[in-house]
């Protein structure tokens, strides 16, 4: 999979990061996480799923200290790339090998952005859960932003084109292949009430929110980027729709939980 992950990061920032959904979606992301990163004391925050840094970048300007992980060599090289002031701690991991034995440190947070996790079967899920609780501090959290089965835009973008097989594919527990820049990936997929099943008995869940319920995924920029005054729209009906209600129903939703 870090092969994968290595091709894929060399149009990673072009195809999401910088796209005006892309940013739209991480707009979102940092509007619920604002409350519990930008008006706290410095916390020790471990991404992992880092892809090319953008959160890394972003916590650390924000006067936290960070550790950030991926699986692909070649996406922490381009992350280490954008950190001119070196202020973050970058390496190499696979997320279904760690340990606590890399960390000197516990972190007062683990974040990952964008579907890392939807990359990992249930079982890989749950051993996740466990570790993460060793690395975490006392009511340490844990914020996570993840693909859903019941995503309303896939449905829809699926069936307008007849794919109505491929509309429901986000409802299946086995792994789809899903196409990342020409590798097929598998993927799984999660509604917020699968992941409070992980977290059972080690975390308490704080919040949900839905990211991209109403901007859409990241596949339809070639048509939004032509029709930036409908997505203007569409991003300010987001701002409308906040409730734990549409999480399963968005392209992603944030999920976080506090280690009890």
């Amino acid at each position: 999979m870090g092969n994968d992950f290595d091709v894929a990061a060399n149009n990673y920032d072009a195809n999401f990061t910088y796209s005006e959904i892309g940013k739209a979606q991480r707009n979102r992301v940092y509007h619920f996480l604002s409350a519990e990163i930008l008006n706290t004391n410095p916390l020790h925050i471990l991404e992992v799923n880092c892809g090319t840094g953008e959160d890394a970048l972003f916590f650390a300007k924000n006067g936290h200290n960070v550790i950030a992980t991926d699986i692909s060599q070649n996406m922490i090289n381009l992350a280490k790339k954008k950190d001119v002031t070196t202020s973050v701690r970058f390496f190499q991991q696979d997320i279904n090998t760690m340990t606590n034995q890399p960390f000197s440190e516990k972190f007062d947070l683990i974040f990952s952005n964008f579907g890392g996790l939807n990359c990992l079967s249930a079982t890989q899920i749950s051993a996740f859960f466990t570790i993460s609780e060793k690395l975490l501090k006392p009511k340490g959290k844990l914020m996570l932003v993840v693909m859903p089965k019941d995503s309303l835009w896939e449905r829809f973008y699926f069936s307008v084109k007849g794919s109505f097989k491929d509309a429901r594919r986000r409802k299946s527990n086995l792994p789809i292949l899903v196409n990342v820049d020409g590798i097929k990936v598998s993927t799984w997929y999660y509604n917020p009430k699968d992941l409070i099943s992980f977290a059972k008995g080690k975390y308490n869940t704080l919040f949900i929110k839905p990211i991209g319920i109403t901007i859409p995924p990241s596949y339809l920029e070639p048509y939004f980027s032509r029709k930036k005054d409908l997505l203007n729209v569409l991003i300010r009906i987001e701002r409308l729709l906040s409730s734990k209600f549409w999480a399963k129903y968005s392209d992603h939703y944030l999920i976080a939980f506090q280690k009890k």
